[in-house]
């Protein structure tokens, strides 16, 4: 059962992490595509605020790769949980992002100079994500 409990939670991790980042990318990136038929001479600052939800995903692939050689025999219901923890941190925090950033596209082709803002407020839910990521470290 422990082992479950650990193969489970490093799947998690990982999954929801990934999730998240999809999410958060798939909002902001149609955004970004309504927003380049308005203004298509700000691209490259739409692909910035764009790529920023994807980082969840990789806090999650690195804690997934921090966690995989424990032991699941011992190790089990300890990495269901940091598994659960870190996966759903990185799958809310990546969908907000997302949602922060998809805002800042609309603003910017609506002639708004907001891409260094919409970066700022982009950190704010990031933040939990790392927080998620250096909680590993600790365990």
């Amino acid at each position: 059962m422990e082992q479950l409990l650990g193969y489970l939670g490093l799947g998690l991790m990982l999954g929801l992490a990934g999730i998240g980042s999809s999410y958060g990318t798939t909002i902001a990136g149609q955004a970004a595509e309504g927003a380049l038929k308005k203004d298509p001479s700000k691209s490259s600052g739409y692909m910035v605020l764009c790529a920023l939800p994807a980082t969840q995903g990789l806090y999650g692939f690195i804690a997934f790769m921090m966690m995989a050689g424990r032991d699941m025999t011992t190790d089990g219901p300890l990495l269901f949980g940091i598994g659960l923890g870190v996966g759903l941190a990185c799958l809310l925090s990546g969908i907000r992002q997302g949602k922060i950033c998809a805002a800042g596209i609309q603003g910017m082709a609506q002639g708004h100079d907001v891409q260094t803002n919409t970066m700022i407020y982009a950190a704010l839910p990031e933040f939990y994500a790392i927080l998620a990521l250096v909680a590993t470290f600790l365990v």
